[in-house]
């Protein structure tokens, strides 16, 4: 907000009048209030005007120098006082309302900034603040009435730029800002507002070549600094920017310009949340900076303090693609803590709204929400569509990691999903379940149980790591790891004696065994199978043995009962021939027989003929 200098300007000419009367600057004498402002250090002037308070001197034109040297200092809340004691004298100025009003605009005072702001004339500055207020009321009725009665006025553009850029239209804030640089050259800090402008779209390099016009100018200026900080921390890190914070206060020498309610802000985004509780919670109550409050849900969030991150942001009406989107992990989050199915859903809805929407949906934000509201509604293959198109920006991100990783083996790509998970090296996420149960899955179907055994070793007795036992027994059952099949479903029948683990556990050692007698066993499962002895898996080293004996007994009845069957055939075999022979004997008789008869028969016939 750009507030009406009319009154200032006319004290500033007095001040011109004085000098040129006589009184003439030396070494010796104390700076006036004008030089003061014309280099914009109002501490200077602050102390010059209270100097000439205490001394006895308290007439109009002074408390106006004070409130407005107060206001520009940021001490809204003393130039308040300045306004209500003037609006204490006789025959005081309706304007002085209008004043309060913009001092109570920036003190978070919206409805009482309202109820002065009515008691003051109706002039532009009025028109401004009410413009402001209807923004921060979501009063889209009166933003718009409040907007045509705008003019072409710089201060008029400059607050309808504002608006803009508070409303997250950065482009249309930009193109109200250089066309102002080209009728006002002199006015170098819309070039700091041009830059910030490119800062929101992610224009950081040109933010920074911008920027530097003015910081030739003024390389002393905090706000200016404080945005190149920013632009540094998203190139590079949080260490750049602290580093140019700290030339800030080698330039000025002293401490001052660090105590800015955004500089220690900013400082504690750069630091990764370091005296987030000391510095964030006294700002949400004036709601400056505004990211203030968005930051301690982040940094509740990464606290894993979620109901906290909850409590701080249901009531928050949002308005912004950021806001949105916290809104959306926060729903997110508490859903999957309380397994709400009415959180998961709002959620959902929240990361389809800024990624369909047409400003965010090709932007790396647009695009991680629609890969969100995929994962919630279990689409893996379509999260992998996005996660994949951003995945160069978010090499050694984690949270980028967990859920590529857990996509990627959701669709069986466990190899990647292997691969990706072990990129993440954050320790509370490496304890929860569900980065220990996928990276399981993935050791066992890539061929690698023992590993996925060694995690199970690592964990402490639970419910987790009883589920974990069964993940492990039916996914080593079914790729064919009989042995580590056999151990786990050896350890849940210890702590639950259920039938099925007993079946299970049964069905792993007869395949185990079926694999070493056809040689297709790993040698890894020997070795662990010659050492289970010395262990704690002595269930599972008996069973093994038991089936040994078992199958090697039962071999051995197959062996004997082949040879009683084949010398029973053999001595069937050696009867018949011999009955055989017997037979041939018999018919060989009856043949020598037959033929004596027939010879004899023969003669007689041949006598009977004869005679």
């Amino acid at each position: 907000m750009i507030l009406s200098r009319s009154r200032a300007s006319l004290a500033l000419q007095a001040e011109k009048s004085n000098l040129r009367d006589g009184r003439t600057s030396d070494k010796s004498r104390v700076p006036d209030v004008e030089e003061f402002i014309s280099k914009q250090d109002y501490t200077g002037a602050v102390t010059v005007l209270e100097f000439k308070r205490l001394s006895g001197k308290k007439d109009v034109k002074l408390l106006e120098w004070l409130g407005y040297s107060y206001f520009h200092y940021g001490a809204h809340d003393k130039a308040l006082a300045i306004y209500k004691e003037l609006l204490g004298m006789p025959d005081a100025d309706d304007v002085y309302h209008t004043y309060s009003s913009a001092c109570l605009f920036y003190l978070a005072k919206y409805k009482e900034a309202e109820a002065e702001a009515q008691k003051g004339p109706n002039i532009p500055l009025q028109t401004r603040i009410f413009f402001h207020l209807a923004h921060k009321f979501n009063d889209e009725t009166k933003l718009m009435l409040y907007h045509q009665q705008l003019t072409d006025s710089t201060e008029d553009q400059l607050s309808l730029a504002s608006i803009h850029f508070h409303r997250a239209h950065y482009q249309e804030a930009t193109d109200i800002y250089k066309r102002l640089l080209l009728e006002h050259r002199d006015y170098l800090a819309l070039n700091v507002y041009v830059a910030l402008c490119y800062c929101k779209l992610d224009y950081y390099d040109v933010s920074l070549e911008i920027l530097a016009v003015y910081l030739q100018a003024h390389p002393d200026s905090a706000l200016a600094v404080n945005l190149k900080a920013c632009n540094h921390f998203r190139l590079y890190n949080g260490k750049a920017a602290e580093a140019e914070l700290k030339q800030l206060q080698q330039l000025t020498g002293h401490q001052h310009h660090l105590d800015n309610d955004l500089i220690r802000h900013n400082l504690v985004v750069f630091q990764n949340g370091e005296n987030a509780l000391q510095v964030l919670p006294p700002m949400l109550e004036s709601d400056m900076p505004p990211e203030a409050r968005l930051n301690l849900v982040i940094y509740y969030l990464r606290s894993n303090d979620i109901q906290e991150a909850y409590n701080l942001i249901k009531d928050l009406e949002p308005g912004t693609p950021q806001e949105y989107i916290l809104k959306g992990v926060v729903h997110a989050s508490i859903g999957q803590l309380h397994d709400s199915t009415e959180h998961l859903k709002m959620a959902q809805q929240y990361f389809q709204l800024v990624g369909a929407s047409a400003s965010e949906c090709d932007t790396i934000p647009g695009r991680q929400c629609m890969a969100s509201c995929f994962f919630l509604l279990k689409q893996f293959e379509d999260v992998l569509i996005y996660l994949k198109s951003v995945k160069t920006y978010f090499f050694n991100d984690v949270d980028f990691n967990w859920n590529y990783g857990i996509a990627r083996a959701a669709t069986g790509e466990y190899k990647e999903a292997e691969e990706t998970l072990l990129l993440i090296h954050n320790e509370r996420y490496k304890t929860e379940y569900c980065y220990v149960s996928w990276l399981s899955r993935c050791y066992i179907m890539n061929g690698k149980p023992r590993k996925a055994w060694e995690m199970y070793l690592r964990m402490d007795t639970s419910d987790e790591s009883f589920a974990l036992l069964q993940l492990i027994a039916n996914d080593c059952y079914r790729m064919g790891h009989f042995f580590y099949a056999a151990k786990a479903f050896d350890i849940l029948e210890r702590l639950d004696p259920n039938p099925e683990y007993w079946e299970g556990k049964r069905g792993a050692c007869v395949g185990n065994f079926q694999m070493v007698i056809a040689g297709d066993d790993d040698d890894d499962d020997n070795n662990d199978l010659d050492n289970a002895h010395d262990d704690d898996e002595g269930g599972v080293f008996v069973m093994m043995m038991m089936m040994m004996t078992m199958m090697t007994t039962m071999m051995m009845m197959m062996m004997t009962t082949m040879i009683t069957i084949t010398i029973t055939i053999m001595i069937t075999m050696m009867r018949m021939r011999m009955r055989m022979r017997m037979m041939t004997v018999t018919v060989m008789m009856m043949i020598s027989w037959d033929d004596g008869y027939d010879e004899g028969s023969d003669d007689d016939v041949k006598d009977d003929g004869a005679a």
